[in-house]
């Protein structure tokens, strides 16, 4: 999995359980919607002080969107060896 796409994948884990909107999230962080959006589903990629905003807004440290992403990079790695791709 892409690292971007992890970390929208957490921001939209950790704004719906805070039970923020994509506005909110966005009034919250100097930013439009559309851009929370973009961020979400990974087609932008954040930047340093912009995901540290979001963090903030969000209530988390910084590290929280970046859990899981090794675990994630270890069964990709395990997946490409069993169908051959790295031998």
């Amino acid at each position: 999995m892409d690292i971007d796409i992890h970390i929208g994948a957490r921001i939209r884990r950790r704004r719906r359980i805070m039970g923020l909107t994509q506005q909110h999230l966005a009034d919250a962080c100097g930013v439009r919607f559309q851009q929370i959006q973009k961020y979400e589903c990974g087609a932008n990629r954040l930047l340093a002080h912009r995901l540290w905003d979001i963090a903030a807004a969000l209530q988390v440290p910084v590290g929280y969107f970046f859990d899981g992403f090794e675990r994630e990079l270890a069964n990709q790695h395990r997946d490409f060896i069993r169908v051959g791709v790295f031998q």
